[in-house]
């Protein structure tokens, strides 16, 4: 029988902000009253960082070149499924879904944890839609399915998925390359200057009747319930919520 998505506040961090456990973000003075504790990305093999991770500033954000890694499923297992039962917060489960056998095999690993609410998947950058598709057909089960995409991704692969089965769609951080020493790094962007296109995009599909989580470039209170003015079902943080005390006004 397939769960329910249900959220405590509009508020979430995004994969990759806060790590594997919730308790330890929850422990820091002022932390933001989130409605659930979204995971760092996981894939089934331990995943080695980039060969020369780095943050490089733009203007209006930063760029981040990191490869990703992460120490595997097992490993996850290991180390947080007991935190994880534990929590005050129900978990979303991260997972790079790269190929549809793999993550429908973590799918249904998860399913049986405790605590566990819903799994969010992200996919490698220009993966064809019909792998898309072809993997979520894999992946629905038990758990609800948040599919992690592409601002240029949502309008057009939104409504197929969600009428297959997906629960609801976020925003992925866009991509990006910057020259370090004559190297060209390729990777994720974030900052306050991406604000602007995600109410955009958030805007545009909430007219079209989608389920989505509005993420990126979310840096104040007030950028999160502009979203949630514009229909967004809830809200994604990333980087500010490695300063301390943000949301300490929060209920």
């Amino acid at each position: 029988m397939k769960r329910d998505l249900y959220l405590k506040s509009p508020y979430l961090n995004s994969a990759g902000s806060l790590g594997y456990d919730p308790a330890r973000y929850m422990r820091q003075p002022g932390a933001l009253a989130l409605g659930a504790f979204i995971t760092n990305p996981i894939s089934l093999r331990p995943r080695a960082p980039a060969a020369h991770p780095a943050i490089l500033d733009y203007s209006g954000g930063f760029l981040f070149h990191n490869g990703l890694p992460n120490p595997g499923l097992d490993s996850v297992l290991k180390h947080y499924t007991r935190k994880w039962r534990d929590s005050p917060l129900p978990v979303i489960v991260h997972l790079m879904a790269d190929r549809p056998e793999e993550t429908a095999r973590m799918v249904r690993r998860l399913e049986t944890i405790e605590n566990v609410m819903a799994i969010e998947l992200s996919f490698a950058p220009g993966l064809p839609a019909d792998l898309v598709r072809y993997t979520l057909e894999m992946a629905l089960g038990e758990l609800p399915i948040l599919l992690n995409l592409p601002t240029e991704q949502i309008l057009a692969l939104g409504p197929p998925m969600l009428q297959l089965g997906a629960t609801a769609l976020s925003l992925a951080a866009p991509r990006g390359a910057l020259f370090q020493n004559e190297e060209l790094l390729s990777g994720r962007m974030f900052g306050p200057g991406l604000f602007p296109k995600t109410l955009e995009v958030v805007l545009a599909a909430t007219r079209l009747g989608l389920v989505v989580i509005g993420a990126t470039g979310i840096y104040s209170l007030e950028n999160a319930q502009d979203l949630l003015r514009a229909g967004a079902l809830a809200v994604q943080f990333d980087s500010i919520l490695w300063n301390p005390g943000f949301g300490f006004s929060t209920p």
